[in-house]
């Protein structure tokens, strides 16, 4: 009944949710000098609040119309290459002179959508080909498509690297480190051409026993059935997933929340004042953010159940045990791809040394081939994305991708 309770919760807000937009949207239309004055705006932008308190379960646009490449602004046409039930392989297609390296981003299922990792995108598209591993929302896919767990995820990354051929390099963030992982070993194993001349992994849960945080000690707080009894539900019948088992969204971006709920608070805040002292541009960078952060997906159960036994509880990947449709997944077979991982040094989500693990278990990469970083001063998403990804984190992983080209 957990899914059923939070849309009741939904359906019951609605209507003070659209009659505080209807409210704000009355007060823009009036005019200005009825509204140019404190009480109005603080009106609006209370208004305004209220309205944005709510989730939203369908995926934002990127919004990269263009970018500049060589001094020149190009359009960039966001294509469809592959289509699948649970996911979508995206092309940022550009017209250039020259060839670029192919980098196949591969984004977490995680409860949000890959437009998390916007600014990532928008970053390597001066100086790559960018194709994106786009999930979709688990409760929009019908059980007449089956099940999708750890494996199958694996094996869509596999897919995809076949789709775009020889030559790729790979950028992982976050929680698919250890899948993208398996997959490149498991390419170098079989001798498949499309295995990725670099790998560059950001931030994620490679071995979760170094320097665990509240999210490695919550998977280990309970038995793997308690997950399942506790936060496994089931899609309402509305959707086009109807009872499709599914760990919801709402309740990844809640326990995400309640870690900084202090600054989520002041945040809001923020936003508040800023609306009411008519200062935009600050507004709207905190709620474009808020807008991205609030939509959300459901992760299909077996692939959420797996990611908690394999990945977080049993250290599968770490311990050189992890197995892929009963083929043992050996990190030692990778002896061609370069390595990068990359840590921010105030990730409470993945600790610093998490990541890093795949030098020490990749025994076949050369050292000239392997490299690390350490960012100072940043958190888990200031590794993707920000200031200090653009001017500091940026060049390393463009420059170990051009050292592997």
């Amino acid at each position: 009944m957990l899914y059923q309770a939070y849309q009741g919760q939904r359906d019951l807000t609605a209507p003070v949710r659209a009659l505080a937009g209807l409210a704000m949207w009355t007060l823009g239309e009036l005019p200005g000098s009825w509204t140019d004055n404190r009480l109005a705006r603080q009106m609006s932008a209370g208004y305004e609040i209220i309205e944005r308190s709510r989730l939203t379960h369908e995926r934002p646009p990127f919004r990269i119309p263009s970018v500049i490449v060589g001094g020149e602004e190009m359009a960039v046409r966001e294509e469809i290459a592959v289509a699948t039930p649970f996911s979508s392989l995206l092309h940022f297609a550009k017209e250039v002179a020259e060839p670029q390296p192919t980098v196949l981003l591969v984004t977490a299922l995680a409860g949000h959508f890959s437009t998390l990792l916007r600014a990532t995108v928008r970053s390597l598209l001066p100086d790559h080909d960018v194709y994106v591993t786009d999930w979709h929302n688990a409760r929009d896919v019908g059980l007449e498509h089956g099940s999708f767990g750890l494996d199958d995820y694996i094996a869509q990354v596999i897919a995809y690297l076949e789709y775009i051929g020889p030559g790729a390099h790979v950028v992982a963030v976050c929680q698919p480190c250890p899948a993208t992982l398996a997959a490149t070993a498991l390419m170098a194993a079989s001798g498949n051409p499309a295995q990725p001349r670099s790998l560059t992994l950001m931030a994620g849960p490679v071995d979760t026993r170094i320097n665990p945080t509240k999210v490695n000690e919550l998977a280990h707080s309970k038995p793997l059935p308690w997950f399942e009894r506790n936060v496994i539900t089931t899609v309402p019948l509305r959707y086009p997933g109807a009872l499709r088992r599914v760990y919801p969204g709402f309740l990844q971006v809640a326990g995400f929340v309640s870690m900084n709920l202090e600054r989520h608070v002041r945040q809001h805040m923020s936003l508040y004042k800023h609306l009411v002292y008519g200062d935009e541009e600050a507004a709207a960078q905190i709620a474009d953010f808020y807008d991205e952060y609030f939509a959300v997906l459901d992760i299909a159960a077996e692939f959420y159940l797996e990611t908690i036994d394999r990945v977080f509880q049993r250290e599968l990947l770490a311990k050189g045990a992890f197995t892929w449709r009963g083929q043992l997944v050996e990190l030692g077979a990778i002896t061609r791809t370069g390595l990068l991982t990359v840590e921010g040094a105030l990730d409470d989500v993945c600790g610093a040394g998490q990541t890093m693990a795949a030098h020490e278990l990749c025994t076949g990469i050369k050292p000239r081939k392997k490299q690390h970083h350490l960012q100072a001063g940043v958190g888990h998403y200031g590794v993707f994305s920000g200031s200090k990804w653009e001017r500091q984190i940026y060049p390393i992983v463009r420059n170990f991708i051009l050292a592997n080209q």
